[in-house]
């Protein structure tokens, strides 16, 4: 049985970083869903994103104005960022660029408009330097030939989940918890569904950064010392985003701090700032296990958390109080990094799109048929 090597890139919604993993996956006569089951994490690392990068990003995910030079100016930066990450895990691991057959690079989205006449979205991170600076084959722009099928483009990541927890007898959720939250849900013998069930840490990390200059509210220390707002709670839930049908998908161009300010001065009274973040807290909370709770089928239904959220004791402890059915764990109790999921899905992507093989969820995502995404850019 023959092993290849693949290195997964992701920079989230949350821009608090690169994470980069290096997977290996068996490779043979299998069918995809079989490759799938059996990564093997090999090294991970973390990448700093300077912080003067990430402000200029945000002022173009918040659709501040800018110009073709600006958006070409980041698309080359970035470049020259994920090629760094990606060299810097390859001295970690010890690994030479020329065991690697390719690189999954996601690339840094700052604008997804799924839904409309003109359904498109934004990755910048030119992988042509990526190439050059790593001596590998990379794969990326992997969202817009399941959008050109009429697809959001999102979320990839389901596909991925089905291959390594599909094997269950129960209900299984595997839930990300990044900028954004999104589900993936595994019920035996019935297709993948997955989606945004809205905001993650995107809007908590916003406000603890404004008032504490914080990157993120560590332990969820911020939001403990306040109290929950009924009255603002009530406001945020009702936002129209989080009653529409799946599929669907949503990130910073809709959840936002000027989109915060909205909903608080629309309500006309004064909140302290530890009651904000009390009730951002609740609020992703909430909006993730009224999604959750639809799937209440079968015995002991199981919720799998990965991402950044999942770091945060009081969100996990009230994920818990809200799904008392549900037995909620973190990814790490059945063998998989939290903090590593979705750069090991973009490994997996790549080596998908490498082989030719399908890796979109057509009754996920909303195309008409299966894709093997990404675009490959050789050495």
């Amino acid at each position: 049985m023959a092993r290849e090597l693949y290195i997964g890139v992701m920079s989230g919604t949350s821009l608090d970083g690169v994470d980069t993993a290096l997977v290996a996956f068996e490779t043979g006569n299998e069918t995809a869903a079989e490759q799938a089951s059996r990564p093997e994490l090999l090294a991970t690392d973390a990448f700093p994103m300077p912080d003067t990068l990430k402000s200029a990003l945000l002022d173009v995910c918040m659709g501040q104005a800018t110009s073709l030079k600006q958006i070409g100016l980041l698309d080359h930066q970035l470049g020259h960022l994920f090629a760094d990450a990606v060299n810097q895990l390859l001295e970690k691991a010890g690994i030479e660029a020329s065991a690697v057959t390719a690189v999954g690079n996601h690339g840094q989205t700052v604008f997804h408009q799924p839904d409309g006449d003109s359904p498109f979205t934004i990755q910048l991170g030119d992988a042509n330097i990526v190439v050059a600076k790593t001596g590998i084959t990379t794969v990326a722009d992997f969202r817009r030939k399941d959008m050109a099928l009429g697809g959001q483009g999102a979320p990839l990541v389901p596909a991925f989940h089905k291959g390594l927890f599909a094997q269950q007898e129960s209900t299984t959720v595997v839930l990300n918890i990044g900028g954004i939250a999104n589900i993936s849900v595994l019920r035996p013998g019935q297709p993948v569904i997955g989606y945004d069930t809205g905001p993650g840490n995107m809007l908590m990390d916003a406000w603890v950064y404004r008032h504490l200059g914080h990157k993120y509210d560590e332990g969820g220390a911020f939001a403990a010392s306040g109290t929950v707002n009924p009255q603002l709670l009530s406001q945020l839930m009702a936002d129209p985003y989080l009653s529409r049908p799946y599929p669907k998908s949503t990130g910073r161009e809709h959840y936002n701090l000027p989109w915060l300010e909205g909903q608080l001065a629309a309500l006309a009274q004064e909140i302290p700032e530890q009651d904000v973040q009390a009730t951002l807290l609740q609020f992703t909370a909430k909006s993730i296990a009224e999604q959750v709770a639809l799937f209440s089928h079968g015995q002991q239904p199981q919720l799998l958390v990965c991402g950044g959220g999942g770091n945060n004791p009081l969100l996990m402890q009230r994920l818990a109080e809200l799904l008392s059915d549900w037995s909620v764990a973190n990814t790490r109790d059945a063998g998989i990094d939290p903090d590593y999921m979705e750069a090991m899905a973009f490994a997996w992507l790549a080596r998908q799109r490498i082989h030719g093989l399908p890796s979109n969820a057509p009754e996920v995502t909303g195309a008409s048929g299966l894709a093997s995404l990404g675009v490959i850019y050789p050495v």
